[in-house]
């Protein structure tokens, strides 16, 4: 029997964690257009409001409805701004572990606004969902992004060679593939207590299988 995500929305003291909807539209597109997304994710770029609107109402809801996965929007508490966007994926519920990866929009970074939500997302999964790991993949060359998995607790397991893509832009403004390494994190519950400081260079971390 498949399991699958509630509807949820979890608070921190800047935060809102909550569902994707059609009043992000505008907002997702242009968070997803930015370079450093471009760079570390698999979105088609240019990323178009048609784009965000059927990850907003088709892929979004497939993925939770399957089992697969959760995506959350990550607004400001005071400002309702959308600033970030949470994903679950490749979630077994048999021995209750998920892959967690963490967008922040160029608007917003600097604030430690991905080490919050990451973290946040994980006490969740660890406390009201009893999830017993929560996994991270970062590229070798997002310093970032491995930054933010230190941040939270997350203690390094070794690398995969060679199996991520990143994308680089060439002069003529098109994309280019390079593959590198992926570094692979796990935290688990008793990993939370050695949690830092929340706060991160430019709040950025992803992993390349978006879509």
């Amino acid at each position: 029997m498949t399991s699958t995500f509630p509807d949820i929305s979890i608070s921190t003291e800047r935060l809102v964690l909550r569902h994707l909807d059609e009043d992000d539209v505008r907002a997702l597109s242009e968070m997803m257009n930015d370079e450093q997304v471009g760079a570390w994710t698999d979105l088609p770029q240019p990323f178009t409001e048609d784009h965000a609107r059927a990850w907003i109402t088709e892929q979004a809801p497939a993925e939770r409805a399957a089992g697969r996965g959760l995506d959350l929007a990550v607004a400001e508490f005071l400002t309702q701004r959308l600033v970030g966007v949470v994903r679950l994926a490749r979630t077994n519920w048999r021995v209750r572990a998920t892959e967690l990866a963490c967008v922040i929009a160029p608007w917003a970074r600097g604030e430690g606004y991905a080490s919050e939500a990451a973290l946040a997302t994980a006490q969740w999964l660890f406390g009201a969902q009893r999830f017993e790991r929560v996994e991270l993949r970062t590229a070798a060359d997002n310093a970032a992004a491995q930054q933010v998995a230190q941040k939270i607790g997350c203690i390094s397991e070794g690398v995969l060679r060679n199996a991520c893509i990143a994308r680089v832009r060439t002069d003529d403004g098109t994309w280019s593939d390079i593959r590198t390494d992926y570094i692979v994190w796990s935290l688990l519950p008793e990993d939370i207590e050695g949690a830092g400081q929340l706060t991160d260079p430019d709040g950025f971390m992803s992993y390349a299988d978006w879509n």
